[in-house]
């Protein structure tokens, strides 16, 4: 899962969505100077993707990219699905994209210091660039994929360019996200009711 799923995947407690995007900036063992609650974000971002890669909807997407491209199916899928979700936003949630985001960036912001230094400075430019919205928009995904492409030269050879195979199977990635995404929700919740359950426990 990308950025975008990983927010709304994680509920609405702004301290698990402000994990789910950590989850992408902080890896191995979690530092000692996150705080529990963003440390819960992570660790619930990190289980989504476990789940993720695993499912046979998923793998069934990857399956649909093309051979040249198949190793870094997984990383195109990611991007595909939250168009999907930008364009189907209605669907999973009752806020508005719009508003949701501004709420989540008011969260980031009043707890920027305890960011790690990277996303600190890129969250502002995800922000006033809109770079979450601008993935409704197929090309947008296509500049994404291209961009990461020119920052991972071990990549770039497969990742540009790759955006082009989004309308090749549209539908079917399509019809792959929406059966995939409610299964992933319901994952989450699960997850989540768990380790508060845990918690109450003791």
């Amino acid at each position: 899962m990308n950025f975008l799923a990983h927010l709304l995947l994680a509920g609405p407690e702004p301290a698990n969505q402000i994990g789910g995007l950590l989850g992408d900036f902080v890896k191995g063992p979690l530092p000692g100077s996150l705080p529990p609650d963003l440390a819960l974000g992570v660790a619930l971002h990190r289980q989504i993707d476990l789940q993720t890669d695993g499912h046979p909807l998923f793998r069934q997407s990857c399956a649909r990219i093309t051979p040249a491209r198949r190793r870094v199916a997984g990383i195109m899928v990611d991007l595909f699905y939250d168009h999907f979700l930008v364009c189907h936003w209605g669907r999973f949630s009752a806020v508005p994209l719009t508003t949701y985001l501004a709420d989540f960036y008011l969260a980031l912001a009043q707890r920027h210091d305890q960011l790690p230094a990277r996303l600190q400075g890129l969250w502002p430019r995800m922000r006033d660039q809109a770079w979450l919205q601008s993935y409704g928009d197929a090309a947008s995904v296509g500049w994404a994929l291209d961009n990461l492409a020119r920052r991972r030269s071990r990549l770039q050879a497969a990742l540009l360019g790759a955006g082009e195979e989004l309308p090749w199977q549209y539908a079917e990635l399509e019809q792959d996200f929406l059966a995939l995404f409610p299964q992933l929700t319901q994952f989450a919740q699960d997850w989540l009711a768990g380790k508060s359950e845990r918690g109450a426990g003791g």
